[in-house]
């Protein structure tokens, strides 16, 4: 038996260009009369069965690849591979190859598997193996410069190109064929030395970051970077970083490990900002390993700053100090915005910590001095610093404006700081205004109000806006929409001639705004938005600035009406329809003919809502109003669907009315019938005691008692048929008698004895006279 030789992974690659493991066994060479020649053998490492045998051919070509791989193509077209343990198996088995096709040199140094699709499994590579790099010499860097260029296709081989740039200080002398090309102005090894740097970056390894943006080595590599083969004249980045980016302390920085991590952070930046090509949409990830160098950079920056109590008590102190002059104050502005982006880098935990310090050492009365300054850089830079603090924390910034309302007045409060800045902002687009606005809804928005203990309540804070600020942050609309001004008619006037003219551009983006947050205030603060809107009529005043020439600013004002609408809530659609409000909606929508536009689709969106959820209120009113004005537009159904809702309502509440009258009459016919009843049988009642009360006892003896008539009080209650009376124990008689519907007698006496009337006595003379009746 043979002996068994090295042990093998064996790989064959697949249909689908993968690569399968078929087997691990033991590799050897024999002679196999079949071939006549020497074979290689791999016999599996449990049953000993062969997994592969297979010819020595002299001119089949090997590779051996990464140190442990050996790869080849049989003679029936399929790939084959062998993985080792170890490099030292590797190369024994190799050379045994080489010796058997009679070239015992031979190394065939082409990658076959960087075919897409051929690369092999994990397990058989060791990203640790190095690849064969010619030696950092002139002559040399054409050949480095291709090799650089290619491995970027090869993960594999990327990794492997890093660990050897790593470990044999490769970079380092590559910077130092720069200072001789340089000097000797040799252009074509300079583009070299360009594609080789560029190369390195862009293999995405920290390990060489840390080289290449190291002290000693970043202005040589953007030195190399200058120059592109692609532009015909060398770039000047190190002369603007040595002579024009000039790094200012606004406090001294004491720790010098901190300071040179602030320059390599900066010139990192500008590699990736200035020097390098923009990343096209599928290069995105080029470039990550750098973003996240400078990413962590900063991180590093904050913290160690954080540390640093004296340093931002020192920066503080110097912000809130008021005589110190406006050029120290950019300084230090710019300082602390760039320090707070520099935050955002921050994980959230730390981030809580960074601003709650910031917020101890009182960042947010300097912001308050600085926000009141006439410099508009300095403004500028303060407000975003102030939103990144709003950012971070609505609910700290709304705590310290209550603190504030109790001991300033309110021209001096900190929020109508903020309004005062948009309302008078000078950039003709009003993007200072934009930013102020976005803060005042970042401010008043419900999410952002925390209820919880210690914090700023949500009622308490709106109560505060609406009562010591919204009168500052509508007061444009209110003098644009003044009677004067009205009367004046300026909305008509020139553009340029009055600051309030509704056509005046600048205006009226100012005006779309306010509506726009006042639109927000509407669909977020019920109560308190509904209660000013009432006091101080405001979408009258609002509906006056669709007499502007700027479409935008008529869209604002639909929208905010739109806005209220929507709530469907009963006292707004009560203040429309009593302040007949929709007339300059329908003015408008009128003048604008049969021009299709947002204004023409804004309208309609407006009414066809009101169809849509039927708003019962508005629809009558709508119809009643308007309807004929509509009545000729046929192509949108929106206006013939709100007369058919509203016909549909009326005659539902026309069959409504009529069975609710003949409800209430059957209800109250019946009820005076029973009260009619109740008040007989009470009348009956009261008769029969007072007969009772008023009637002489009858004795046993009577004189004359035909003669004697018992007279009835209530005739109406007399009885078709009477019983005779009875003696009770008492010795007096007692009436009983039956209802019935009529009297028969025409007399409201009722006689003992009956008889006959005098003109009934031709007719009835045969009929005996009625007897007495026994007492006893």
């Amino acid at each position: 038996m043979e002996d068994k030789g090295h042990l093998v992974k064996v790989y064959m690659l697949n249909e689908d260009q993968e690569w399968d493991n078929i087997g691990i066994g033991y590799v050897s060479f024999t002679y196999v009369e079949q071939f006549e020649g020497v074979a290689m053998l791999v016999r599996s490492e449990s049953d000993d069965s062969v997994i592969l045998e297979t010819k020595i051919n002299p001119n089949e070509p090997y590779q051996k690849q990464q140190g442990t791989l050996i790869v080849w193509t049989h003679s029936d077209n399929r790939d084959m591979a062998l993985s080792f343990q170890d490099e030292g198996s590797c190369h024994e088995i190799w050379e045994a190859i080489c010796r058997l096709q009679g070239n015992p040199t031979i190394e065939i140094t082409q990658n076959l598997l960087e075919e897409p699709g051929e690369e092999p499994p994990d397990e058989m590579l060791d990203p640790g193996s190095l690849i064969d790099l010619p030696n950092c010499e002139l002559n040399t860097l054409e050949q480095i410069s291709a090799l650089v260029t290619s491995v970027l296709t090869s993960p594999r081989r990327e990794e492997s190109l890093a660990v050897l740039l790593e470990n044999e200080d490769y970079i380092k002398k590559l910077l130092q064929l720069f200072h001789i090309c340089e000097n000797l102005r040799d252009m074509e090894g300079l583009h070299y030395l360009h594609k080789i740097i560029k190369g390195i970056l862009f293999l995405n390894k920290t390990s060489l970051l840390e080289v290449l943006f190291s002290e000693e080595c970043i202005m040589d590599v953007v030195g190399c970077l200058e120059y592109d083969p692609a532009l015909a004249q060398p770039q000047r980045h190190r002369e603007f970083l040595t002579q024009h980016a000039k790094f200012k302390e606004v406090v001294p920085i004491t720790d010098s490990e901190l300071r040179q991590k602030i320059h390599q952070t900066y010139r990192a930046q500008y590699i990736y900002d200035i020097v390098l090509p923009v990343p096209s949409p599928f290069e995105e990830n080029v470039l990550s390993t750098v973003i996240a160098f400078i990413f962590f950079n900063k991180v590093e920056i904050v913290s160690m700053l954080q540390e640093d109590d004296k340093f931002l008590s020192d920066v503080f102190a110097q912000l809130r100090d008021k005589t110190i002059n406006d050029d120290r104050r950019r300084e230090l502005v710019f300082f602390f915005k760039e320090f707070c982006e520099f935050s955002q880098s921050l994980q959230p935990e730390s981030k809580d910590a960074l601003f709650t310090t910031l917020t101890e050492l009182g960042i947010l009365p300097a912001l308050k001095i600085v926000m009141s300054v006439d410099d508009l850089q300095i403004r500028s830079a303060a407000t975003d610093i102030f939103t990144y603090l709003l950012e971070h924390s609505p609910s700290m910034i709304q705590e310290f404006i209550m603190e504030e309302a109790q001991q300033s007045e309110d021209d001096n409060l900190f929020i109508n700081l903020v309004i005062g800045q948009m309302v008078s902002d000078p950039d003709p687009e009003l993007g200072g205004a934009v930013r102020s606005v976005e803060l005042l809804r970042a401010l008043l928005n419900p999410d952002n109000m925390l209820g919880t203990p210690g914090k700023c309540e949500r009622s308490e804070f709106l109560n505060f806006f609406y009562k010591h600020c919204m009168h500052n942050f509508i007061a444009p609309l209110l003098a644009a929409t003044s009677e004067e001004i009205c009367e004046e008619k300026n909305i008509a006037g020139s553009d340029k001639s009055n600051k309030y003219c509704l056509n005046n551009y600048q205006t009226a983006q100012l005006l779309s705004l306010i509506l726009e947050l006042l639109t927000f205030c509407v669909q977020h603060h019920t109560y308190h938005i509904k209660s000013y809107i009432f006091s101080k009529d405001l979408l009258r005043r609002v509906l006056i600035l669709m007499n502007s020439k700027h479409t935008f600013l008529v869209l604002s004002a639909v929208r905010f009406m739109r806005s209220m609408v929507g709530l469907k809530d009963e006292f707004y659609n009560d203040y429309i329809i009593k302040g007949n409000l929709f007339q300059p909606v329908v003015n408008v929508f009128l003048d604008n003919g049969n021009r299709y536009n947002m204004l023409n689709s804004a309208v309609i969106e407006l009414f066809e809502y009101i169809r849509v959820e039927n708003i019962k209120p508005l629809v009558a009113h709508i119809v009643e109003k308007f309807y004929k004005a509509f009545e000729s537009i046929e192509y949108v159904q929106t206006f013939k669907g709100l007369k058919i809702n509203y016909e549909k309502e009326k005659d539902q509440q026309s069959q409504i009315q009529k069975n609710l009258l003949s409800t209430l009459f059957h209800k109250v016919f019946h009820s005076s019938s029973k009260v009619l009843e109740e008040k007989e049988e009470m009348r009956f009642k009261e008769s029969i005691e007072e007969e009772e009360a008023v009637r002489p006892p009858l004795e046993d003896d009577f004189e004359d008692p035909y003669d004697k008539f018992v007279e009835t009080t209530n005739p109406k209650e007399n009885e078709d048929k009477v019983d005779l009376p009875k003696r009770t124990s008492s010795g007096n008689f007692k009436f009983t008698s039956s209802h019935s519907a009529s009297i028969p007698s025409s007399s409201s006496m009722i006689r003992l004895v009956d008889y006959p009337d005098d003109d009934e006595e031709d007719t009835e003379e045969d009929t005996p006279p009625g007897k007495r009746p026994h007492l006893s």
